[in-house]
């Protein structure tokens, strides 16, 4: 089990998120949907190996470590009745959930100096390479590279999952849809590098 040291260490990579809020809006996360926070905690550290393997500058990781971390940051504020259902999502409840990125980047936007490079991971992770994403239709290179980044890490770690409606993919049936998606949800440019290092995980 992944445990609260790693939110700490996480946070610890950028003075201004180690600040009190955001660790209060962790914990807030943490407090409501353990699953969804273990499952940043995951996707920050797919983040960090990517990070490494693409040799990004350490700001750059640090902004794609923080950002896949606080991906889910949004979902604090979807009600309980929809986000712990046990269940497939009706139109309603799926049209509450989409609005998760927009509300965690909203969030992140009254915390004075935050990088931007964060907040557009939280907003535009759910965006697609096709423009068929959310929540604003980005496509391509409009779409934030460190979000196009996370977008791939977190649909792999949500694939491998348990989820109470269905199982969790092997490995390598998560790869190879990441590899059927690209250049539709993902960058095609992006999924060969990263499917190699989630190989090395």
């Amino acid at each position: 089990m992944i445990t609260s040291n790693a939110q700490t260490s996480f946070l610890s990579t950028n003075t201004l998120v180690s600040t009190l809020t955001a660790d209060k809006w962790m914990g807030f996360l943490r407090n409501k949907d353990l699953d969804t926070y273990q499952h940043c905690l995951r996707v920050a550290i797919l983040a960090k190996k990517v990070a490494t393997d693409f040799r990004l500058a350490p700001h750059v990781a640090d902004n794609l470590i923080i950002g896949c971390f606080l991906h889910d940051l949004g979902k604090m504020m979807i009600p309980n009745d929809v986000l712990l259902l046990k269940e497939s999502l009706d139109y309603k409840q799926w049209f509450l959930v989409r609005m998760h990125p927009q509300l965690g980047a909203e969030l992140l936007e009254h915390l004075p100096n935050l990088d931007k490079e964060i907040i557009e991971v939280v907003r535009y992770h759910h965006e697609r390479w096709d423009g068929n994403g959310y929540p604003d239709g980005l496509s391509r290179e409009q779409i934030p590279f460190l979000a196009r980044i996370c977008a791939i890490i977190d649909a792999f770690d949500c694939m491998i999952t348990n989820r109470p409606y269905r199982d969790a993919m092997s490995i390598e049936e998560a790869m190879k849809e990441l590899i059927s998606n690209s250049g539709t949800q993902f960058d095609s440019r992006l999924v060969p590098p990263i499917l190699n290092c989630l190989q090395k995980r």
